[in-house]
């Protein structure tokens, strides 16, 4: 039997609805730490936290990842209106707790990043978009969900909750064919052929 069409609609609200509020709370703590990082950072030294782990270090980021692209900012910009309109046409067909959350996340950062393109100098859509944390370790500050997503995907989980090594097992059963029971009086009967070489009653 295929499963109740209100409950998947019921499902994908669901999950819309925790990835949206997901993405404001990610938003909102964007807004908040950048406000306070502006306030406390400007005209100090980086802040060296966890034994010089994490160092807090004021930037402006007029290009894309690892200062890439600083002449193009109005692309970048493009580019990540593109990426929201993408995660929300993409979220109609949520139905992964996993994938719920990273796009949540995706969005909420991807908001924030608009944001700053958008409102700060030198002007809309070519923002600086402000940085604040820096890993001296690691070549480079990697975007957790970026991380989450590529772990999903390398597992091969899709949106709707679904793997491809489990597809099969959680296909609608109405839509598997069932193999014929020889017992069963309404299966039709396999046809008769006369056999080769046997003599009849009569001898022909």
């Amino acid at each position: 039997m295929s499963a109740d069409p209100a409950r998947l609609r019921a499902r994908r609200m669901r999950a819309l609805t925790v990835m949206l509020a997901l993405a404001a709370v990610v938003l909102a703590a964007d807004a908040i730490s950048k406000a306070l990082v502006l306030d406390k950072l400007p005209g100090h030294p980086p802040v060296r936290l966890l034994g010089g782990l994490l160092t807090l270090d004021l930037t402006f980021n007029a290009g894309a990842a690892f200062g890439v692209g600083t002449s193009y900012t109005v692309v970048i910009a493009l580019i990540v209106c593109g990426v929201v309109v993408s995660i929300i046409r993409t979220a109609r067909r949520l139905r992964s707790l996993a994938w719920t959350i990273a796009l949540g996340m995706l969005l909420g950062g991807a908001l924030g990043n608009l944001g700053d393109r958008l409102f700060r100098a030198p002007g809309p859509l070519r923002g600086r978009v402000v940085d604040w944390i820096n890993l001296p370790h690691f070549p480079w500050t990697f975007n957790l969900a970026a991380v989450l997503i590529a772990v999903l995907a390398l597992r091969g989980v899709r949106i709707d909750g679904t793997s491809p090594a489990h597809a099969a097992d959680r296909a609608d059963p109405a839509d598997r064919a069932e193999p014929a029971d020889p017992a069963d009086p309404a299966d039709p009967a396999p046809p008769e052929y006369p056999s080769r070489g046997r003599l009849s009653s009569d001898g022909r």
